[in-house]
């Protein structure tokens, strides 16, 4: 598997997949979440209601409607509360039930954001150990996986913890 990172806007990324850090209703929200639904269209809102909103650590799946990509997968990362309120393995199960939507519906390449970092509080730097971890751990069919982060700093500590698992 090919894992990349890059500082951009994953709305504009042209995989099969894009993965939306969503909140619990799959209704929109800020950040990600946000521009994703705009990007798509209102037909995304309209199918995420039927969706039944998605507890933390799960994902569900919708076309991508008007965005590049063909789904959208969508996962509710956890709030940081310190790293005692099970926040490590919600957050890798965020990226294992991302790669089995992703292996469901067929797609070989997935951008991914760096989930919970914005205003869910994750330090990015665990975040992205716990992320590249998971991906490089978890059995799946997918062929590319390209963090997609919205920051320089986010994009520093995915690229950090890439190179460190390179090894």
């Amino acid at each position: 598997m090919q894992i990349d990172v890059v500082d951009g806007d994953i709305t504009l990324e042209a995989t099969d997949a894009i993965v939306n850090a969503a909140n619990s209703s799959l209704l929109g929200g800020g950040g990600v979440d946000g521009a994703i639904h705009r990007a798509a269209g209102v037909e995304l809102l309209e199918f995420c209601r039927g969706l039944g909103g998605c507890p933390v650590g799960e994902a569900k799946v919708s076309p991508g409607f008007a965005l590049p990509a063909r789904w959208v997968i969508h996962t509710v990362g956890p709030v940081w509360r310190g790293g005692d309120a099970g926040e490590p393995e919600l957050l890798a199960s965020c990226y294992r039930t991302s790669l089995a939507r992703a292996d469901e519906v067929g797609a070989r390449s997935i951008a991914i954001p760096a989930i919970s970092t914005g205003v869910y509080g994750y330090p990015a730097g665990p975040a992205a150990e716990i992320a590249v971890a998971t991906i490089r751990s978890t059995p799946t069919h997918v062929e590319l996986v390209r963090f997609v982060c919205f920051n320089d700093s986010a994009t520093a500590a995915y690229a950090a913890a890439l190179a460190d698992t390179d090894d």
